[in-house]
């Protein structure tokens, strides 16, 4: 008996005073904060307007046109020389689209154009179409006074030939005729415009090339050009 009593005693003593045996302490009431949970959500909104907004964009796309091969300075665009891919809308851009073919087909190229280009109004001119500061100069050149299968847009160097090649005189504008038999050339540096077939009337088999070359060698050009003493060679272009 003295046992039992003592194991309740020991019971007793080992609780809180007023507090009943089993209870937990309470817990402290978490603190709440609705202005961070309200800029949780406003994020989350901002994020998914931003992704909404970018979708729509990359979705706004136009049809234009591209080129598939090159186009010399001073020439027309046919539809040959075009396909149409599709890019995004860009008020700031003048694009040129497929409604607007019969007017680009009025219209030239100011410079050589690039297979792989999107068309923009920029570069084109109505007219020839030629640069400031360039002239189009025509010549007509005898067999083995150009190289074989000349095309337009390529870069060639004009010389003088002939009786007065080594006459050592000065053309208009100022560049060399010719001197030293002719070894300076009148242009480095001239674009082939055009390409026309071979006079073949009365036996002649000339070739006539329109050159685009710098204003300031233009005179020279033309002046070897009335003697029929012109000759062009392909060189390798600027691509300074």
């Amino acid at each position: 008996m003295k046992v039992q009593e003592r194991g309740g005693a020991g019971t007793h003593r080992g609780a809180a005073p007023g507090q009943p045996a089993g209870e937990r302490l309470p817990a402290p009431p978490r603190e709440r904060k609705p202005a961070l949970a309200a800029l949780a959500v406003l994020l989350i909104l901002i994020g998914a307007l931003g992704a909404t907004v970018l979708v729509l964009r990359a979705g706004d796309r136009v049809e234009v046109y591209q080129l598939t091969r090159d186009v010399p300075a001073g020439h027309a665009v046919s539809k040959g020389d075009l396909t149409t891919v599709m890019v995004a809308a860009d008020n700031h851009i003048d694009y040129i689209r497929p409604e607007q073919y019969d007017a680009l087909t009025k219209l030239r190229a100011k410079s050589n154009l690039y297979e792989g280009s999107v068309l923009v109004g920029q570069m084109f001119a109505a007219g020839g179409g030629t640069e400031v500061g360039k002239a189009a100069v025509g010549v007509s050149l005898k067999e083995g006074q150009y190289p074989t299968n000349l095309k337009d847009g390529e870069t060639v160097a004009v010389y003088r030939v002939g009786t007065s090649a080594g006459s050592g005189k000065t053309s208009t504008g100022g560049a060399n005729s010719g001197s030293a038999g002719g070894s300076s050339p009148l242009v480095q540096r001239a674009v082939v415009s055009d390409v026309g077939t071979q006079d073949k009337s009365f036996g002649s088999g000339n070739l006539a090339v329109t050159l685009t070359v710098n204003t300031s060698e233009a005179a020279a050009v033309a002046q070897a050009a009335s003697a029929g003493e012109v000759a062009v060679v392909r060189v390798a272009p600027d691509n300074g």
